[in-house]
């Protein structure tokens, strides 16, 4: 499993039945940054994902890739390499919480701009799919 934050959505209107009805979502995978462990810096790549979850921009979530991401419910028989498997709530390291979604008193400021100050918080979006 991996985290991201959630950066965006894709729309494709042309694609495989199998995926008719499913919610994709543009990821930003986040990594522990070794000089200051206390906070994120974002990864070079970006990934899509197919979200069954609900989640919404600047989210950071949980996500999957590969074999593995066909096990997440309802994800066998689909055409995908990554998929979002949870929502994060709050995130520990080192024995400090660094990040705690919808923790409106947290500073979303960073050492620069591939740092993501891990107690910035979520903003909150509506869990409805799009269909």
């Amino acid at each position: 499993m991996f985290l991201a934050r959630v950066i965006g959505s894709v729309v494709a209107t042309k694609k495989d039945e199998s995926m008719k009805g499913r919610k994709l979502l543009l990821l930003r995978p986040l990594l522990v940054d070794e000089a200051q462990p206390d906070r994120f810096r974002s990864g070079q790549n970006t990934i899509v994902a197919v979200d069954s979850h609900g989640a919404g921009k600047d989210e950071i979530v949980l996500f999957c890739q590969g074999s593995s991401a066909r096990q997440a419910t309802g994800m066998k028989q689909l055409p995908v390499d990554a998929a979002v498997i949870g929502i994060v709530d709050r995130i520990e390291v080192l024995g400090k919480s660094t990040y705690c979604a919808g923790d409106d008193t947290a500073s979303a400021q960073s050492a620069s701009p591939t740092n993501v100050k891990s107690t910035a918080p979520a903003k909150k979006t509506s869990r409805s799919q799009t269909k």
